[in-house]
C-alpha cells in the first residue's frame, strides 16, 4: 500500500530555503495587508474585538501573551500567514458567518484554523468557543491547509547549498560533512477494529496510526517530509518509498563536495538517522551491541548528539500543532497527510520569522511516547567500513587534542 499524498500537485518552482529577507518580506506584505481597502480590510484592533466575542477563558483578555497562547504564534506572524492565504480567501468568497449572522473576516477565519491546528480541540469546542457551528470551522480549516500547502510552499524545501549546515552539523557533534538528521514519528488514530481494511495502519505498539518522516537541519527546520505512509510499515520500508530515498539515489540530492578521510576513503556528503534506519553511502546510523571499542563508543555519543535536531523538531512539531498529538478520532486518512505537511510549514515559518512565542517550554526528545526503538539490520558492508573511518578519525583527533 502506498502513502495517501500529502498534495495532489506540489508546485516545484520555489526551491529555495526562505532567508534572512523573509523578515522583511513578511513586514512588507503584512502592511499591504492592512492598507489595502479595495478587499477585505483588517482594523488594527481586530484582537481587541475578536477576543469579546468568543467564550471561555480568554474572553475579553487583549493582552499579547493571550493571543500567543490561543493561536501558537506571535501576532506579526499572524498576520503574516494572514496576507499569505489573502488571494485565495478572497478569490474564492464564501459565505462564512458566526452564529448570529455576522460575515467572518480573513483575520476571522485565519484564527479559526490556527486554533483548530494548535489545540487541536474538536470541531464543537472551538465552535462553541468562537460562536460558529462546527460545519464552519470544518470548511475554513480546509480551505486554509489547501491554501497554505500551495502559498507556503517555500518554507519548506531541500536547500540549494549545504555548507552552513555542514558547518552547524559540525559544530554540534564533530561529525564533517553532515548534511541532515532524519527521523520518524507517529500520528496516532481511533479506527474501528471492526473493518479489516483498518489493520495495515496498526503499528508495532498495537496503536493505529500514520507516519511522518523528516529530514531535519541543525536550527531544527524541515528539509524534507513525507507522511501518509501506514504505521505498521517499518522505518527503513518507509525511507525507502520515499521520494527523498529516490532523488539521492539518483545522484539529486546528497551529490556535494567530499572529504578526504584517508588515501583509500572518501567521505561523501551523507545525513544521520537512528538504528531503526538501514546503514547507507548516505545514510549513518549508530554502531548496534555490545561491546563497543572507544572509537565506536565516542562515534555514537557524537551521532547521538547529531540526531537531537530532528529529536527536539519533531517534539516540538507535536506539542505547538496539537491536533497531530494525542489520538485523533477517526480522521479522513485522505485529508490527514495535507494537514501533518500545513503543520510542518507553520513550524519553519515559526522559525524563519524568528518567531519565539512559547519558546520558554522545556523541549523533550520524545516525539514518539511509549513506541520502542526499532533495530534494522541492513547494513551496506563498504558503508561500515567508512564509519570504521570516521570513527578512528574521529578518536585519533579526540585523543590528541
Amino acid at each position: 500500500m502506498g502513502p495517501i499524498k500529502a498534495l495532489k500537485k506540489r508546485k516545484r518552482s520555489a526551491e529555495k530555503k526562505a532567508d534572512p529577507n523573509v523578515l522583511l518580506a513578511a513586514s512588507a506584505a503584512t502592511d499591504s495587508l492592512h492598507d489595502d481597502d479595495d478587499d477585505e480590510s483588517q482594523p488594527s484592533d481586530w484582537w481587541d474585538g475578536f477576543s469579546r466575542r468568543i467564550s471561555g477563558p480568554y474572553s475579553g483578555s487583549t493582552d499579547p501573551k493571550t493571543f500567543e497562547s490561543v493561536f501558537k504564534v506571535s501576532r506579526k506572524t499572524f498576520d503574516y500567514i494572514c496576507s499569505l492565504v489573502k488571494d485565495d480567501f478572497t478569490a474564492k468568497p464564501a459565505n462564512f458567518s458566526d452564529s448570529n449572522g455576522n460575515p467572518l473576516t480573513l483575520n476571522d477565519r485565519v484564527a479559526v484554523a490556527l486554533r483548530r491546528l494548535g489545540s487541536g480541540e474538536s470541531l464543537s469546542v472551538i465552535g462553541e468557543s468562537f460562536g460558529m457551528n462546527q460545519s464552519t470551522v470544518s470548511q475554513i480549516t480546509w480551505r486554509f491547509v489547501e491554501s497554505m500547502e500551495e502559498r507556503a510552499l517555500h518554507h519548506l524545501s531541500w536547500p540549494s547549498k549545504l555548507d552552513d549546515i555542514k558547518s552547524k552539523f559540525e559544530k554540534i557533534s564533530g561529525l564533517p560533512n553532515c548534511c541532515g538528521a532524519i527521523d520518524i514519528t507517529h500520528v496516532m488514530m481511533n479506527l474501528p477494529n471492526v473493518e479489516l481494511s483498518n489493520k495495515v495502519w496498526l503499528d508495532g505498539e498495537k496503536n493505529f496510526s500514520m507516519v511522518l518522516q523528516a529530514v531535519v537541519d541543525p536550527d531544527m527546520r524541515f528539509l524534507d517530509v513525507i507522511a501518509g505512509w501506514p504505521g505498521s510499515l517499518s522505518d527503513d520500508v518507509v525511507l525507502k518509498n520515499s521520494g527523498f530515498f529516490k532523488l539521492v539515489e539518483k545522484g539529486k540530492r546528497l551529490h556535494g563536495g567530499k572529504i578526504q578521510l584517508s588515501e583509500r576513503t572518501e567521505l561523501r556528503e551523507y545525513i544521520v538517522g537512528d538504528s531503526g534506519f538501514p546503514l547507507l553511502p548516505w545514510l549513518l546510523t549508530p554502531y548496534q551491541g555490545k561491546p563497543m571499542s572507544l572509537p565506536q563508543t565516542e562515534f555514537n555519543k557524537r551521532h547521538s548528539e547529531t540526531r537531537k535536531p530532528a529529536q527536539m523538531a519533531l517534539s516540538r512539531l507535536k506539542d505547538k500543532w496539537r491536533i497531530i498529538n494525542g489520538v485523533m478520532w477517526m480522521p479522513d486518512r485522505n485529508r490527514l497527510p495535507r494537514i501533518i505537511f500545513v503543520c510542518c510549514l507553520l513550524h519553519n515559518i515559526l522559525i524563519d520569522m524568528d518567531d519565539q512565542t512559547l519558546d520558554d517550554t522545556l523541549l523533550s526528545h520524545q516525539h514518539d511516547v511509549n513506541y520502542r526503538q526499532r533495530s534494522c539490520k541492513t547494513v551496506d558492508e563498504a558503508s561500515s567500513v567508512l564509519r570504521d573511518e570516521l570513527s578512528n578519525q574521529l578518536w585519533r583527533e579526540n585523543s590528541s587534542a
